[in-house]
């Protein structure tokens, strides 16, 4: 299976062509500079993360978030059903797409979120031991 930090890079790439190419420099640049706050919400967040993966190198990692997974079909699905109720509130195609970049950003946010709490749990299994 393909790792999800793979996927967000290549997703990011798509997402900033198809805006360069729908929507002109000028317009994804204002897209980026919009989400500002949920950018710079990743950098604590990249910290933290940073910091559990630094002190648990060399150990064995185990995945307490392995039954946590969405299934592809269910993250499909709410992608989805996110895009019609944003093609019908952001007024058509265009308001649509400029939401791509934020709901890459909350994925990331959601998957390290999800990797530091595993790290953490992993942490505090180690300090028992």
């Amino acid at each position: 299976m393909n790792k999800p930090l793979n996927l967000f890079a290549i997703t990011f790439v798509a997402i900033i062509s198809i805006y360069l190419y729908v929507l002109g420099e000028n317009k994804t640049i204002q897209i980026i500079k919009d989400e500002y706050l949920f950018i710079l919400g990743l950098i604590p967040i990249g910290f933290v993360f940073l910091y559990f993966k630094f002190k648990l190198k060399g150990y064995e990692i185990v995945n307490f978030t392995q039954n946590n997974r969405p299934s592809l079909q269910s993250t499909i699905l709410f992608f989805l059903i996110f895009q019609v109720v944003d093609y019908v509130s952001e007024d058509g195609f265009i308001g649509m797409i400029s939401q791509w970049f934020m709901y890459w950003i909350m994925g990331i946010i959601a998957l390290l979120l999800m990797e530091t709490i595993n790290y953490y749990k992993n942490y505090k299994q180690l300090q028992k031991i």
